[in-house]
């Protein structure tokens, strides 16, 4: 599967990048939709709860990648570490990154990276536990 190697938290990541730069004017906390709901309350969605949302989502899936065992999940990994790494150099010295939105993004990304390798770390080891087992004949 092609997907393996490719950290899904990039599409986020790159969604709230090409709406801070080429979309200045659109806030992150602006409603951009308003479902009325049974109890007669009004829930108001905004662009950085819609990109949260889909972000968690995409948390989902890597951590369901981090589950397999092998060399393309190391690379994932690694990558997945760079894009963290990405994102807290860019919260930290970009301007239009300087936002809630964008923090949770970081947050999410660091859970990914902490996640995905204690997954991995503890599918590898019930791995080596089921491989290490040796049937003997009578």
């Amino acid at each position: 599967m092609f997907i393996l190697g490719f950290p899904l938290l990039l599409l986020p990541f790159a969604i709230y990048n090409i709406i801070a730069f080429l979309m200045p004017g659109l806030g992150w906390t602006a409603p951009l939709t308003t479902v009325h709901m049974v109890s007669g309350g009004d829930w108001s969605m905004s662009a950085g709860d819609m990109l949260i949302a889909l972000s968690i989502i995409m948390l989902f899936g890597e951590m369901m990648k981090s589950t397999r065992i092998g060399i393309r999940t190391v690379v994932d990994h690694g990558l997945s570490l760079i894009l963290f790494l990405g994102i807290m150099a860019e919260f930290l010295l970009v301007k239009q990154a300087a936002t809630a939105t964008f923090f949770l993004l970081l947050v999410i990304s660091f859970i990914d990276v902490l996640g995905g390798f204690a997954v991995t770390l503890r599918s590898a080891q019930r791995d080596l536990t089921v491989e290490g087992i040796e049937h003997v004949s009578s």
